[in-house]
């Protein structure tokens, strides 16, 4: 099996020659390294366990009885509630039992489906041929929304390998009734449909794309769970609130605004409040900006907003002390930053 960019050859990628691991398609889309590969130190009983990654990084745990050996990479028929789907073999071996706790599987009660063979190559085309259908059919079933007056965007359709059911992955505002348009998408594809709603994160994260950073979107690369982001994030790092430079492609808030929101309230605890106000003989003046790495704050006389003075967080607190006790100081312009002047009259050699 092979990627739509690659050519295959009795069953085994000829383009990137990476046994199905490539770079295109979302191969490498949410893997997890696999450290104990041929180690499992928690029993025997996940051995014959094997995770499988079909479209878009959707993933799903199935058993062996049947094949002898199966390796990182392999492609595999594994079994459906009608038919048969095709996938890769993602991980295997001692991580099998961490990623099952991790998504809470018992695997004594967990009914596990059964992994069937390996592809032959009339499989396989077989299941290229209906992958290359989705486009098309992803814009029938939009109209056929559209007509039904429903208010739900169909993202993405994904056939199972044998052609017997499609998933209709859709988004949507609010509750949708769409059980006449599942009866028109049977009639019209001769399929099983299942619908299955998404968020708007889920749903940049199985189209992937390219984001403001100039790097392949996190949430379709190694992110795995979709955390609340919200605007007080951006507030913390002192970033401006335009929606067009804070959000993502899914129109939410970006999940990379947390990243590094921990390291930013750690040294926001060292700075006095940003309400704080210093008493002088010239006037009260107000904090209007925080410089976290310059360790520094703005600050402007009530009635001389156009002027601000930088003043290092020590020194602001020395001020603030000061007053606290009941004395104040003459102008704020004894305690700005000093900065040196550069000489760029000078010439380069």
């Amino acid at each position: 099996m092979s990627c739509g960019s690659c050519n295959t050859k009795s069953g085994s990628p000829k383009g990137c020659k990476n046994n199905g691991v490539c770079g295109t398609d979302g191969c490498n889309k949410l893997n997890v390294f696999d450290w104990l590969t041929n180690l499992d130190p928690l029993g025997d009983s996940s051995q014959n366990i094997f995770e499988v990654r079909f479209k878009n990084g959707r993933k799903d745990y199935y058993v062996n009885n049947e094949i002898d050996s199966l390796s990182i990479g392999d492609a595999v028929v594994v079994e459906s509630s009608i038919g048969y789907d095709l996938g890769h073999i993602t991980l295997k071996g001692g991580l099998i039992p961490v990623q099952l706790k991790k998504k809470k599987i018992d695997i004594n009660e967990y009914e596990f489906l059964k992994i069937l063979n390996k592809p032959d190559q009339d499989e396989i085309d077989k299941w290229v041929n209906y992958r290359n259908k989705e486009e098309e059919v992803k814009i029938k079933s939009r109209e056929i929304a559209l007509r039904l007056n429903l208010s739900m965007k169909i993202s993405d359709v994904e056939f199972q390998a044998d052609g017997k059911k499609a998933i209709f992955y859709y988004t949507a505002s609010d509750r949708v009734d769409f059980r006449k348009l599942i009866i028109d998408l049977a009639r019209e594809f001769s399929i099983k449909v299942e619908m299955k709603q998404i968020g708007l994160r889920e749903e940049a994260s199985r189209l992937g794309g390219i984001g403001s950073c100039g790097r392949e979107l996190c949430c379709s690369t190694w992110l795995t769970d979709f955390r609340v982001v919200t605007t007080s994030a951006a507030r913390y790092q002192q970033l401006s609130l335009n929606p067009q430079k804070i959000a993502g492609q899914c129109g939410k808030l970006k999940c990379c605004l947390n990243f590094e929101l921990d390291q930013y309230q750690e040294a926001l605890a060292d700075f006095p409040s940003p309400k704080t106000k210093i008493k002088t003989d010239r006037g009260i003046a107000v904090c209007q900006k925080l410089d976290i790495f310059k360790k520094s704050m703005w600050f402007s006389y009530k009635n001389e907003s156009i002027d601000w003075y930088e003043i290092n967080v020590e020194n602001v607190k020395k001020l603030v002390s000061m007053n606290e006790k009941g004395k104040t100081v003459s102008n704020l312009d004894d305690f700005v930053v000093f900065k040196e002047e550069k000489d760029y009259e000078k010439s380069f050699v």
